[in-house]
């Protein structure tokens, strides 16, 4: 065993195995005698279906692959071994190629003279293709790996420009395409006949083949047409809906997916090709006006204007500079994340390119096809991961316990029958009859209804749904992170006004900087050039916070025309100029680092020999760099009296660079050469308001007891000021910063506690660890033990906990409710540290770098309506949060429904198991059209109508179950069963106890023959049916159990408070209605052409009169039992108040006797019930059990943590 793709998300284990003659001759042979269910049986486990046809053998002689994922859901997967012919073993080995060849591609590897003009021989290489990606044997490490691109080189930046620059020859193109195969994100859409066949071989579709066959050999046929009718629909549904979602996944990549290219071919040479034949190391020529890039390329030359709004979904255009060639960065490992402002990523749009005189904008490709990001999240949509919901697990169990109860009334039919010499063949018919009557066929696809219903309500409300099977899960959210900026706040910053510095002070702030007075300013020249702005069709185009800036300044921006950009030859300086003025400046934007939190331009006055050095970003940072005397020694208390009002907050600074230099020297020098001695010229101060709906949705989230985080690459302090601002902290909470750093000079790794002052007074001693678990305290009490401290945490800190306080940090995340500067790996890194500790997560963002975390939340919901919102299961076209709570009431309405319908569709099969069973004991059955009026006429319609209570119109603090095994719904369908079964036996009996009672011939007539008569009739002789359908019993128990389907189907189908009221439900209501009108008219009113056609016997009207009486206490005795005693006294006193958590008990108030009562109950009921002292089950629960009594926690203001304290749990104070 291997594994292969070691550390990564797609990490899986492989094993080898070759064909094994005997052990396929066995399968063969079971496969016939079994009529083909052991070929179903190895299709539907992979493995069994390699291990029973295949001996195990090493990977390298293997014919077939078995593999494993090594993730929670353990996936299994076959993957059949290929061989390709190719004159080498891998990509990027060179060929002996002539030497014009040699020197276009040199560097890649090293050629060798003694083989050169000889012909090399083809290796024979072993492959495989899983997930739309191919593995290829290697040698050296004995196992397969895939080939990504260019980057599996390894090689420098410098070493791209050398190696690459004259593109690649024809032959050695043609070679890399035997292992990379075409460059296309091939989106196959299967046919209908292989869906069918993948639908069709559904175990449950198998098993409806089987009850239909079956069903058929006994002459059911109506009933038979009927599910056949019912499953042709369900898989015509199925596939339309399957089939639909491939087009569409086609149509979005196919769009652009084959261009025509100039490809490079040796040094002048440039020809025109498909997208399709581009492989790594090609360099393309990106044209002046733009295209959709095919493939992931590394900018050599030139600059581009590019949308990426298909992989981030930030509409804002941004620029991408050529990779440097030169200089201490071109020695650099080139590293498609860290140098990814040089690379044009598939399916981005290039809006337009800056060329230089002579020159072509030339782009060297780095991955292809599904290597490539686009690929990579196409895959991912493709080949999702499976969703692990506890309610899909818990259903599959209780089907399996259904199968037992049939397994028990399979052997008591056989016993049953051999006592009364019953031929074999209805042995066998009637023993297997009984199986497909407990597992319900039409199961599914009531299941479904409930979620389709629910996908139908929210597109209504502007939420568009890719993954239906989500909305169930959406039920289940107690914690939703949220993005800042976009969502939470409005998308774009005002600016509030400006605070210059001089001599090492602050000057009072200025709301307009285009003021007179700031105009010929230092502090306005660097606000006016330091950005990344660019005309496109002549508007500025640009980041919004350097429009905001620049816009406000009043200034002028010119591009540079062509003539211009040749006298500067690589160097392209852009042109700013006051609005007053005749001077103009040019300036050069370069060095700017979107990973860092900062950029600097060189800016030359014309007319001037000396050139500047201008610098913006994170104040902390832009300080750091600058003269410490220039700092005013207010800086610190200033930036936080902005960042606590909630303003973002940037530094300014210059310095005036040697006389010496040049354009062509600046562009070779590192930015630490030019970012140093800088001086402090002044803040900027940017306001970001909240939107109106931010507020009043978190608050609604709070009451539900659903808790929110907030995930942003902001300023923490800012951060922390929008959370209170918008309630997510509360004005008594106090905030702990938790400040990490990593180990540095034989210093270890280190956490300094710093506790925020609070905006209202605060009890300061106060300190007690209180954790608010969901459903498990009145609001009385929730009052009584209120949260009072959240954690903060910035991403750099969160890197350190994750790496050297593995310990630390899920304590953490319980109660950390600001993220700031967090990374877009690192929110995905949060979510699944959430759900590690059992949270069920949702995330709302904008689209913006939340791409990945949206993919790996329980929930993810996009407020962009762009491309990036594929990768997200829900897209709101209401662009802020207000979705989130119409989302979760969705959700928790449709898992109510999912349960409904589940116990509605259980009980349904148990109740005709009941009726068929005892029919059974005196050799009778269910009659066809009996069968086909309870299960079309009353089942679906119920079923499906059921569904239609929409969601409840607000939040309540009580989540629905998650589980069918729970407690509750357990006792709920068992007081049900218990009810049932004794409400027919109870009918059973007493019809058999009547004085007109005898067994039934064609000539009886109960209803008009005398009692005297009786006797003298039992002793005529007649023929009988031999199915002995019609009889006293069977109409008996038709009538009783047709009364328990409507009222189990109106007891179990509730409203508040995740629905609403089932009144309102008219199509429920009028269905229900109908059917009890329809049966109590034929039971009491009988008609002889609905009695024939139902083969329902005529029974006095006496006996007509108790059924009716039966069914009604009936139906009144499983309302007390599900409503009454269920829901509200063991609800309310066991299953609601006990949540594994021994909360602290408060003093009874002498006017409180109902409360004593009622305390006195529940401790009772806990006790019978033994759930008393039962440990959470949840992981987040048994952390705050644990925190409540650690007296070290949370960690006391000014203390610092160290790495190797983490076991005694000290700190020691600063």
């Amino acid at each position: 065993m291997k594994i292969m793709n070691q550390g990564l998300e797609d990490e899986m284990e492989v094993w080898g195995y070759r064909p094994c003659l005997w052990k396929r001759i066995l399968v063969g042979v079971g496969s016939v005698c079994s009529g083909g269910l052991l070929l179903l049986l190895l299709y539907w486990l992979p493995e069994w279906g390699v291990k029973g046809t295949c001996t195990h053998t090493s990977l390298r002689d293997a014919h077939t692959l078995l593999l494993r994922t090594t993730d929670e859901f353990k996936q299994w997967f076959r993957a059949r071994v290929h061989v390709i012919s190719a004159p080498g073993e891998k990509p990027f080995d060179s060929l002996d190629l002539p030497s014009t060849a040699q020197a276009a591609n040199g560097g890649l590897c090293a050629s060798s003279e003694e083989h050169h003009g000889k012909s090399r021989q083809p290796v024979q290489i072993n492959y495989f293709s899983h997930h739309s990606t191919k593995y290829y044997w290697n040698d050296v490490m004995q196992n397969f790996e895939s080939h990504k691109g260019l980057e599996d080189v390894k090689m420098s930046c410098g070493s791209i420009h050398s190696d690459h620059s004259p593109g690649l020859p024809k032959s050695l193109q043609d070679y890399r395409r035997l292992f990379f195969g075409e460059n296309e994100i091939a989106v196959r859409v299967p046919s209908l006949f292989t869906l069918l066949m993948k639908e069709v071989l559904n175990p449950f579709y198998i098993f409806q083949l089987f009850s239909v066959i079956l069903w058929s050999a006994e002459d059911y046929y109506y009933y038979a047409t009927a599910i056949v009718f019912m499953s042709v629909i369900s898989i015509a549904t199925s596939l339309y809906t399957i089939k639909k979602q491939y087009v569409m996944l086609h149509d979005m990549v196919a769009a652009h997916s084959v261009v025509r290219v100039s490809v490079c071919r040796g040094s002048k040479d440039i020809e025109q090709a498909l997208s399709t034949d581009l492989v790594p190391g090609d360099v393309v020529i990106i044209p002046a006006n733009g295209m959709i890039m095919p493939c992931d390329a590394v900018l050599t030359h030139g600059t581009c204007i590019v949308n990426e709004s298909m992989l981030t979904g930030e509409s804002v255009p941004v620029t991408k500079t050529s990779l440097p060639a030169s200089g201490e960065e071109a020695a650099r490992s080139f590293d498609m994340e860290e140098h990814k402002r040089h690379v044009l990523f598939c399916g981005t749009h290039v809006i337009q390119t800056r060329f230089y005189a002579g020159e072509l904008v030339q782009a060297v490709v780095v991955r292809t096809g599904f290597s490539t990001e686009k690929g990579q999240l196409v895959r991912s949509i493709l080949h999702p991961k499976p969703t692990d919901f506890k309610l899909y697990r818990d259903a599959y169990l209780f089907l399996l316990c259904l199968v037992g109860v049939a397994g028990i009334g399979f052997i008591y039919t056989i016993i049953l029958s051999i006592m009364n010499k019953v031929p074999a063949k209805t042995i066998i018919t009637e023993s297997l009859d009984i199986i497909t009557i407990t597992v319900p066929p039409a199961l599914p696809a009531a299941m479904t209804a409930g979620i389709v219903y629910a996908q139908r309500r929210l597109k209504r409300v502007g939420i568009f749904c890719i993954s239906p099977q989500r909305i169930n899960m959406c039920g289940q959210l107690n914690l939703v992170c949220f993005d800042k900026t976009g969502t939470l706040t409005e998308d774009g910053l005002d600016l509030w006004g400006v605070q210059t510095a001089e001599s090492g002070r602050f000057l009072p702030p200025e709301a307009d900087p285009a003021k007179e007075s700031l105009v010929d300013t230092v502090f306005v020249a660097c606000m006016a050039t330091c950005h990344s702005l660019t005309k496109i069709e002549g508007e500025l185009s640009g980041d919004p916070l350097d429009l905001k800036m620049f816009s406000a300044t009043g200034w002028i921006l010119e591009e540079p025309t062509e003539e211009e950009t040749a006298l500067h030859n690589p160097i392209m300086p852009t042109v700013v100029r006051p609005p007053t003025h005749s001077v103009p400046e040019a300036n050069q934007n370069n060095m700017e680092l979107s990973e860092l939190p900062r950029m600097s331009v060189v800016v030359r006055k014309l007319g001037e020999k000396h050139m500047k050095a201008y610098l913006k970003g994170a104040p902390e940072v832009v300080a750091h760099l600058c003269k410490q005397h220039t700092v005013p020694q207010s800086f610190t208390e200033t930036l936080e009296t902005y960042t606590r009002q909630g303003f973002r907050v940037i530094a300014l600074a210059h310095r005036q660079l040697e006389s010496k230099l040049s354009w062509h020297k600046v562009q070779s020098l590192g930015r630490d050469l030019i970012e140093t001695n800088m001086e402090f010229i002044g803040l900027i101060i940017m306001q970001n308001k909240i939107k109106e709906e931010t507020a009043g949705v978190l608050l609604e989230l709070r009451q539900a007891n659903i808790r929110t985080v907030m995930v942003t690459g902001d300023n923490m302090l800012t951060a922390i000021s929008v959370a209170r601002d918008c309630g997510m902290v509360r004005a008594h909470e106090k905030v702990i910063i938790a400040d990490a750093v990593p180990p540095k000079d034989f210093h270890p790794a280190s956490i300094t506690w710093h506790y925020t002052e609070n905006p209202a007074q605060t009890d300061k001693e106060h300190r007690t660890v209180e954790i608010n678990l969901e459903d498990a305290v009145l609001d009385k009490r929730v009052t009584q033990q209120e949260q009072n401290y959240h954690f903060a945490v910035t991403g750099r800190a969160f890197a350190v906990l994750t790496e050297h306080f593995p310990q630390l940090v899920q304590k953490l995340v319980l109660r950390a409710t600001v993220f700031a500067r967090m990374a877009p790996d690192q929110k995905t890194e949060l979510v699944e540290v959430l759900q590690s500790i059992d949270y069920t997560v949702g995330m709302c963002g904008d689209g913006a770098n939340d791409c990945g975390a949206l993919k790996r939340a329980h929930s993810g919901i996009s407020l962009s309506e762009l491309e990036a919102s594929v990768a997200s299961p829900f897209t709101s076209t209401t662009s802020n949060i207000s979705c989130v709570p119409n989302l979760i009431r969705e959700g928790r309405a449709a898992l109510v429904t999912s349960f409904c319908v589940f116990k509605f569709m259980a009980l349904y099969s148990i109740i005709q198991y009941l009726s068929v069973t005892l029919l059974y004991s005196i050799l009778s059955n269910l009659g066809d059209f009996q069968f086909l009026f309870i299960d079309v006429a009353i089942i679906l319609i119920i079923a499906f109508t059921m569904s239609l209570n929409p969601a409840w119109k607000e939040l309540v603090r009580q989540r629905p179950p998650s589980s069918l095994i729970s407690g509750r719904l357990l006792c709920s369908v068992l007081t049900q069963i218990v009810t049932c079964l004794v409400f027919q036996v109870l009918a059973f009996l007493l019809v058999r106890q009547q004085s007109w009672y005898e067994t039934w011939t064609p000539q009886s007539d109960a209803c008009n023959v005398s009692r005297s008569s009786v006797s003298h009739s039992q002793n005529v002789t007649s023929p009988r049916d031999h199915k002995n359908i019609k009889n006293y019993e069977n109409t008996t128990l038709f009538y009783v159990s047709s009364f328990q389907y409507l009222a189990i189907a109106i007891v179990f189908s509730k409203g508040k408070p995740f629905r609403q009221p089932s009144y309102k439900n008219w199509p429920f209501m009028l269905s229900c209605m109908s059917l009890y009108t329809f049966v109590l008219l034929i039971m009491l009113y009988p008609v002889p052409a609905i009695d024939s056609f139902l083969e329902i016997v005529c029974v006095p009207h006496d006996w007509r009169v108790t059924l009716v009486i039966i069914v009604i206490v009936n139906a009144a005795v499983s309302f007390v039992l599900e409503i009454v005693i269920l829901d509200i006294i063991l609800g309310r006193l066991v299953f609601r108040c006990n949540q594994g958590v021994n909360l602290p008990t408060q003093p009874l108030s002498a006017g409180a006797p109902q409360e004593a009562n009622d305390r006195w109950a529940s401790s009772f009921l806990l006790w019978l019930f033994c759930r008393r002292n039962k440990p959470p089950r949840v992981s987040y629960h048994q952390l705050a059990i644990g925190l409540k009594d650690d007296a070290d926690w949370p960690p006391r203001p000014a203390t610092v943590t160290y790495a190797r304290d983490l076991r005694s749990h000290t700190s020691a104070p600063l």
